[in-house]
């Protein structure tokens, strides 16, 4: 079992820059494999980024690709989003998940993961 909390959104001016992170209970956050996603308003949940367990393979949704960034900390079970050249497109809540074992067939999808946390607000205003 891991407990995820995430933290670090709030509002922007379009152009701006903001560093989530996403801090993790539980001693084998090194052997989960963690993942972004977001969700705007009237929207389903979406692909942002992923990253393997020992932070070797990164995943980028198009939309992100150039403008964001993932990382990982495991020395202190963290695992952060460096969001750059943010637009209104952005505006969402984001959430992180984690998933168990070593296999990992598809890091964009949200079935993959088992634990999520509560999310944090990101506007982006224009």
């Amino acid at each position: 079992q891991v407990q995820l909390v995430e933290s670090g959104g709030g509002l922007v001016q379009a152009g701006g820059s903001l560093r989530l992170s996403c801090a993790a209970s539980g001693r084998t956050f090194r052997t989960y494999h963690m993942g972004w996603f977001r969700q705007a308003p009237g929207k389903e949940r979406e692909f942002v980024a992923a990253i393997s367990w020992s932070g070797s393979s990164t995943y980028y949704a198009d939309s992100v690709k150039g403008r964001f960034t993932i990382s990982r900390d495991n020395g202190n079970n963290t695992v952060y989003l460096q969001m750059n050249s943010l637009n209104s497109e952005d505006t969402a809540v984001y959430y992180c998940a984690a998933r168990r074992g070593s296999s990992w067939p598809n890091p964009s999808r949200t079935y993959e993961y088992d634990y999520w946390g509560q999310g944090t607000q990101v506007t982006v205003s224009s």
